[in-house]
């Protein structure tokens, strides 16, 4: 699945276009390397976004193509906020 995709599915970004917007302007790394927004996600990636002074760091557990508002959490693990 794009990056993109699993920022907005998994509910870490509300808007694809928002997502792919943080990834062209280099606030998303995964891995520890800046990604664009083709990057096809893996589980086991560590995914870091960038938010302004505040960066969330997570790893993939779980892609899926549609998950339900309340599951969608369970697609990754919160490393540090």
């Amino acid at each position: 699945m794009r990056l993109d995709k699993y920022l907005k599915v998994s509910r870490i970004i509300k808007r694809r276009t928002v997502a792919n917007q943080a990834c062209d302007t280099e606030h998303v790394e995964v891995n520890g390397k800046r990604a664009k927004a083709s990057y096809d996600v893996k589980v086991g990636d560590v995914i870091s976004v960038t938010y302004g002074e505040r960066t969330l760091k997570f790893k993939v557990l779980d892609v899926r193509e549609h998950v339900a508002k309340a599951d969608a959490a369970s697609m990754y693990e919160i490393i540090s906020e």
